[in-house]
């Protein structure tokens, strides 16, 4: 018998630092199957194969294969994660407009911030036994504001136990989506407004008529000196007018978009669709140094109510936030009344 078919799983194990899969990993480590078959699966998938659970593809396994005994019970809670984990990564644009991510394992978090005047962002040359520029960094005065997001789950284990597991995970990655959304409503409103430290996005205003042009595009493109206008946020609305202009009609600027899907402006930055966002204005960013995301922790569940099958109000949620690192790296441009 492996190793890996040893392990006692009990609920104790996610509140273990790290969660479920790190306190597996503990106990049986990954670089111990290399060179075997098992090479390429970590802690919790060996968990899966060890029950014979499929939990993918037109052969898989229904919910009630999890509660098959009092071990493989207490894997559906890392499942439930993973499925609202998956369904975020693929919803999610952050990671497109997010220059850094930290995880914290506190209540509080405090970022730093460096506030470059126009002398400091040249580099002089400086003389032998001269003065040397310097640049100051420090503390932000105010700490980042975290918002939890999630979805309670309603559902009695009658209702899904004998549902595919892949029909159950479409609906968990839906949660997933949702909270993706959620989250990148929470990064536009620090873009605009800040984050709690006043220092709201510079508002620029177009100063005749309200219909978006190209000469406006590249106005405000630059602005951005010494930073990129490397991504536009907009509307689907903004978004049609913007492709409907001549300059994004030539075979270059479209060949991209015709590919892929992905939209590149004759400017270079990439053109990104948010759902529900305002009409009359679009946000301009340097998505090397604009923001950081801040996580307390990764996607939560109330594991102990998954295990025992108290599905009824089951919280899945994920607590995240936002700051600015350099606040001239994203600006606004209205353009409408």
């Amino acid at each position: 018998m492996s190793g890996f078919e040893k392990i006692r799983l009990e609920k104790g194990m996610y509140a273990a630092k790290g969660g479920f899969t790190a306190a597996l990993e503990a106990l049986d480590p990954s670089e111990n199957y290399k060179g075997t078959a098992l090479e390429g699966l970590d802690a919790y998938q060996r968990q899966l194969k060890r029950f014979d659970i499929k939990v993918a593809g037109p052969a898989s396994d229904r919910v009630e294969k999890f509660f098959s005994t009092a071990d493989s019970a207490a894997l559906f809670p890392e499942y439930v994660s993973r499925a609202v984990r998956q369904g975020m990564e693929e919803a999610n644009i952050l990671p497109k407009i997010v220059a850094t991510v930290t995880d914290i394992d506190a209540l509080d978090y405090r970022t730093i911030t460096s506030v470059p005047s126009e002398d400091d962002k040249e580099l002089k040359m400086v003389a032998e036994g001269s003065f040397i520029p310097e640049t100051t960094i420090k503390t932000k005065e105010n700490l980042v504001r975290l918002k939890k997001r999630g979805r309670m789950l309603v559902a009695s284990y009658e209702a899904i136990r004998f549902q595919r597991i892949d029909l159950f995970t479409v609906t968990l990655k839906q949660i997933g989506a949702q909270i993706a959304r959620s989250q990148v409503n929470d990064a536009l409103a620090a873009i605009i407004l800040g984050d709690g430290n006043d220092n709201p996005a510079e508002i620029i205003r177009k100063s005749e008529g309200n219909e978006l042009t190209y000469e406006d595009l590249v106005d405000f493109w630059s602005r951005f000196d010494p930073y990129q206008l490397n991504t536009l946020l907009v509307s689907c609305e903004t978004m049609r007018k913007i492709l409907s202009m001549k300059e994004f009609k030539d075979s270059a600027a479209g060949l991209s978009f015709h590919a892929t899907g992905k939209m590149v402006t004759p400017l270079g930055a990439e053109l990104i669709k948010v759902p529900n966002f305002e009409e009359d204005f679009l946000i301009g960013i340097d998505r090397n140094c604009a923001l950081e995301m801040v996580r307390a922790g990764g996607v939560v569940t109330e594991y102990d109510k998954l295990i025992d099958r108290q599905l009824e109000r089951a919280a899945i949620t994920c607590t995240t936030g936002f700051s600015k690192i350099f606040d001239d790296a994203c600006k606004v441009f209205v353009f409408g009344e």
